[in-house]
């Protein structure tokens, strides 16, 4: 007899945040993401063993790796180090599934990258929130190279892609700044014979042409005097095997720093953060905000500057950002949001019209989730305008939308709130930083378990 078997569906699993201790001590920050992806990339490209340590060890993360596996790569680790052992340029094999990259947008766009010059069919597909974010500027980049999309849904996922017999080195100027697009064309460079050059107008984080150098490719980067900056990559250079080290991310670290400066009688120390200058937007902010920030224990790690950030308790103020600014910091725009909301007087964020395109609409779900909580909040069309007085009431349920930026930057605002924050769900936080609740609980923070409802 056939018997139906019907899975359990998943509860969300909500939290709570409210009346956290002074938060002291010291707080590990977890790798960087925007480097873990790449170095697990780039060391696929390698002819031989690439170990990495404080590689990030979340599902993004791991979707990249199980995609490397699937294109003969592989792929190990254990609680000191992760392996990777590289098959060489255009050495990766065609995949006999479809490449799911989960909800890891980073990882989809570099592995788009990553296969343009390999003449088989890739097919690809994701998670809820990865299926529905255009990949139009991306594909369009990449034509020139000869890549093919033979299937997509609506210039999205799932998309089956084919390179060409014979890749093209190409000439490609930004039209607007993206260091993931740049960072996919350099990888696709870097397998393609001859010399390719790719032209930022607006400079971006540099992170995948620093590792491609450490690996030994033939790349140069110039910048002139009006700030641009031309990158010439010559391919088919054999790379080699290399022992990395990936710094802290400092858009986790933002969680710590925000919480710290809003928590009365904080001080504590955010360690081994990256302060690599076009990754240091949101503190740059905060400081220009009034935060009690200190750059202490300044050091080289992996070819990046890192350093350690003493943080006190302050009285923020109110500032007007503007889209260049904020362009700068884009991932961090919600935690931000949560300091603006217990700054003194106005804070005007503008140029957020890509916050609607990540893993949900970040923009509306900040504004909603601060409404929620008695901030005043105004939602513009590509702007966020908060008014604080340096307190908020919360009380207020938040819908995380599945985006773990959602959701650990409003368990941030409840830390300082008068009345307790409650979001809805935060499985989605595993995405980036699964240690997070432990991480704040240890120095100081306090959450409740909430009990989840049957939908």
């Amino acid at each position: 007899m056939n018997q139906t078997i019907t899975e359990k569906p998943v509860l969300p699993a909500p939290l709570a945040s409210h009346g956290a201790s002074p938060l002291t001590g010291r707080f590990l920050t977890p790798g960087d993401k925007a480097i873990s992806h790449r170095a697990l990339i780039i060391a696929a490209l390698a002819v031989g063993r690439t170990t990495i340590e404080g590689l990030l060890d979340a599902e993004d993360v791991q979707s990249t790796a199980a995609a490397l596996r699937q294109l003969g790569v592989r792929v190990d680790a254990d609680a000191e180090a992760w392996r990777v052992h590289g098959l060489g340029v255009v050495g990766l094999m065609p995949p006999q599934v479809r490449l799911d990259l989960g909800n890891s947008g980073t990882g989809l766009r570099l592995l788009l990258g990553l296969l343009a010059p390999y003449n088989f069919a890739g097919r690809f597909t994701g998670g809820p929130t990865l299926t529905r974010r255009p990949l139009r500027a991306l594909l369009d980049a990449l034509a020139p190279i000869g890549v093919v999309v033979e299937e997509t849904v609506e210039g999205g996922l799932p998309l089956t892609r084919r390179g060409p017999a014979l890749p093209l080195p190409f000439y490609h100027v930004m039209a607007a700044p993206s260091d993931q697009i740049k960072s996919a064309l350099l990888l696709a460079a870097v397998q393609i014979a001859g010399t390719s050059t790719i032209v930022e107008p607006v400079a971006t984080s540099d992170h995948t042409e620093k590792l491609l150098a450490d690996f030994g490719a033939a790349i140069t980067v110039t910048t002139d005097e009006s700030g641009s900056t031309t990158i010439t990559v010559t391919g088919l250079v054999e790379l080699r095997p290399r022992h990395l080290v990936v710094p802290g991310d400092p858009s986790s670290a933002g969680y710590a720093v925000v919480a710290a400066l809003i928590v009365p009688g904080s001080d504590l120390v955010v360690e081994n953060v990256l302060v690599n200058p076009a990754r240091t937007g949101l503190i740059d902010t905060l400081l220009e905000m009034g935060g009690d920030i200190q750059f202490i224990n300044q050091r080289m790690v992996g070819g990046e500057h890192v350093a350690d950030l003493r943080v006190r308790s302050s009285r923020l103020k109110g500032l007007h950002i503007d889209a260049h600014h904020a362009g700068t910091m884009l991932d961090d725009i919600p935690v931000l949001a949560m300091a603006a909301a217990f700054a003194q007087g106005e804070t005007v964020i503008e140029g957020l019209a890509e916050l609607r395109l990540q893993e949900c609409d970040r923009l509306a779900a900040t504004a909603v989730g601060l409404a929620a909580n008695k901030v005043t909040v105004t939602e513009g069309e590509t702007s966020l305008t908060i008014v604080g007085d340096g307190r908020v009431d919360g009380g207020g349920k938040v819908t995380s939308r599945s985006d773990h930026r959602i959701a650990m930057s409003f368990l941030v605002l409840g830390l300082a709130s008068k009345h307790r924050v409650t979001v809805d769900d935060i499985g989605s936080i595993a995405a980036s930083f699964p240690g997070f609740v432990d991480a704040m609980t240890a120095v100081g923070g306090r959450f409740e378990t909430v009990k989840a409802k049957r939908s």
